[in-house]
């Protein structure tokens, strides 16, 4: 199994008010899925995302991330696993803009200190995958919006991740970049990526192999 969740509460702090968030949420994942979190905005989806992407703590319940219990890790322990472990896709790209596509994948390779000459051929292999081999020298500002997030689905691929994690990864896209990104996600699924996808899109989250919806804090599995 790559995650568990089990009775994860999160509850917010707002002035003398406590404002819960999550609701006793379970969900496993195992190994390889394609799983798809539907839920409107404001249904806790990101707080979710932000939990199983070692980016916040639940106030209450357990988390394990391949068999580690994310509660007992230090803030250090958990950059090293957002780091190794995770691979993170934005709807807005997060590119460095005077940077190369090939600059850009490269980036979590220099902090997890691979040498250069590794480094560079990984990147490259990681571009060849989303398929811009043609495009390694290019600069943000050059590249189309689907282009941009092929260059950081790379970026997230590079450090062969346990999870590849996508918040609303074709939120600023036009429909056709939209599709081919799906296609490239369903592509890396068939060749072994576990795929976690967060989205509010009926249409993008059927892309999944398995869908499930938040509302208001609480997770149901579409059966």
């Amino acid at each position: 199994m790559i995650l568990e969740l089990r009775g994860i509460y999160k509850e917010y702090q707002q002035g003398k008010m406590k404002v819960p968030v999550l609701k006793d949420v379970n969900f496993s994942m195992e190994e390889g899925e394609y799983v798809a979190i539907m839920g409107p905005s404001g249904s806790g989806k990101t707080t979710l995302m932000n939990i199983i992407g070692c980016l916040d703590k639940p106030t209450q319940g357990s988390f394990y991330l391949d068999g580690q219990d994310i509660k007992e890790c230090s803030e250090n322990a958990m950059s090293d696993i957002r780091l190794r472990k995770i691979g993170f896709v934005f709807q807005s790209f997060h590119l460095l803009p005077k940077q190369s596509a090939l600059a850009n994948v490269e980036l979590p390779l220099n902090y997890a200190k691979v040498p250069r000459k590794e480094r560079r051929e990984r990147a490259l292999k990681a571009l060849e995958r989303v398929g811009l081999a043609d495009r390694v020298d290019f600069k943000p500002n050059q590249l189309s919006g689907g282009q941009m997030q092929r260059v950081a689905i790379a970026r997230a691929i590079v450090n062969n991740p346990r999870l590849l994690l996508a918040d609303e990864p074709t939120g600023a896209l036009d429909s056709k970049s939209g599709s081919q990104v799906m296609d490239l996600f369903r592509t890396l699924n068939e060749e072994g990526v576990s795929v976690l996808m967060i989205t509010h899109d009926a249409e993008i989250a059927s892309h999944a192999r398995r869908v499930v919806t938040i509302k208001d804090g609480i997770l149901q599995e579409k059966r």
